[in-house]
């Protein structure tokens, strides 16, 4: 069985992160999970080193000494991971937000489909889903993926999920060889450069996830939310040009 990277860029979690439920992620994902540090000032460094010693097998630190944003914590591991000879690569918040079992779902899909080229962890409330999300981030991520969808063309329902999993070839290599532009909305940007580099519409798909719940301390402030959108539109404008 291929065996996946899955990158987790953490900034300040000391008191979030569980090294114990990311072994068991890496189990249940025959993965191994990067942790890269985004120059966090808590001792989140020497958490992962210390976790990453602790289970080689499952978990390996990677340590930045600037803060570069979530967006280029995650190039980093992914390159780091393609370099490795990873063939599968993903990423996943260091929140847990969504389930362990749920993301090692997700890594089963694409490594299971051939054809696909990227797989979308997606928040959709249904029928006998465990999907437990505050009422205002609803409603602010459903206009944000509204308009990322009017710019990336696709009926995308959830890009800014944190569980996302890609397969490598040209189209992933070619998303990553250049620096995000954008801060908080690298998920779209990334999408629109897979396609824009030949990834076929229809190679990427969307998943409902079971489970998923709002996990306190998130990093993302309403301004921040303000400036994803803007920086969605500005990402429109340099398509179109």
């Amino acid at each position: 069985m291929t065996t996946a990277t899955i990158v987790v860029p953490c900034f300040n979690e000391v008191d979030r992160l569980d090294p114990a439920a990311l072994c068991r992620l890496a189990r249940h994902a025959h993965a191994r999970v990067l942790l890269v540090d985004d120059g966090s000032r808590d001792g989140t460094d020497r958490l992962i080193r210390t976790a990453a010693a602790e289970h080689p097998d499952e978990l390996a630190a990677m340590v930045l000494a600037l803060n570069v944003g979530k967006g280029q914590a995650v190039r980093r591991g992914m390159l780091e991971a393609l370099a490795a000879g990873a063939p599968i690569i993903a990423y996943y918040d260091a929140d847990m937000a969504t389930p362990p079992e749920e993301m090692a779902r997700l890594v089963e899909v694409l490594r299971a489909e051939p054809q696909l080229t990227a797989v979308l962890g997606s928040r959709v409330a249904l029928l006998g889903h465990r999907i437990h999300r505050s009422p205002g981030r609803h409603y602010v991520g459903r206009l944000f993926a509204t308009l990322s969808s009017v710019v990336l063309g696709l009926p995308v329902y959830d890009t800014q999920c944190g569980a996302k999993v890609f397969r490598d070839g040209p189209p992933l290599r070619a998303a990553l060889a250049q620096p995000f532009t954008s801060r908080w909305a690298f998920d779209v940007e990334l999408l629109g450069r897979l396609l824009r580099a030949g990834a076929p519409p229809e190679s990427l798909r969307e998943v409902p996830l079971v489970e998923w719940r709002d996990v306190g301390g998130s990093k993302l402030r309403a301004g921040d939310a303000v400036t994803a959108g803007i920086d969605v539109l500005r990402l429109a404008r340099n398509r179109h040009r």
